[in-house]
């Protein structure tokens, strides 16, 4: 089992979740995170951390797809292990649905 960061991360993008994670799994797009599912220790202090929801174990069903995306950008985006400030329009993005297909950027954020 691994987390794997979902579509709510998109453009809101908190990084409460970084500042707890003992092994900086975190990889920082342009504007979501991901988690590194090798490097994932599975201890699971990122989930409740997230104020958007984001974080979820890849056991639950439907996450394959995430389970991919977080795994396939987390090897060409920065490693990121200090909290930033989330965006100023991140409460107006939380809950967004169909944020992947209109918002999703494969951009590299700028990481530590």
């Amino acid at each position: 089992m691994t987390y794997v960061v979902t579509d709510n991360c998109i453009k809101c993008k908190y990084m409460d979740c970084v500042e707890v994670c003992p092994v900086d799994c975190f990889y920082e797009g342009e504007n979501m995170l991901v988690i590194h599912p090798d490097e994932c220790i599975d201890c699971g202090v990122c989930e409740p951390e997230c104020p958007a929801e984001a974080i979820k174990p890849d056991t639950e069903p439907g996450l394959e797809n995430w389970l991919k995306v977080n795994s396939d950008f987390s090897r060409s985006w920065p490693n990121i292990t200090q909290k930033r400030e989330a965006p100023a329009d991140a409460k107006e993005w939380d809950g967004v649905a169909g944020k992947f297909e209109a918002h999703f950027s494969a951009k590299p954020g700028t990481g530590d």
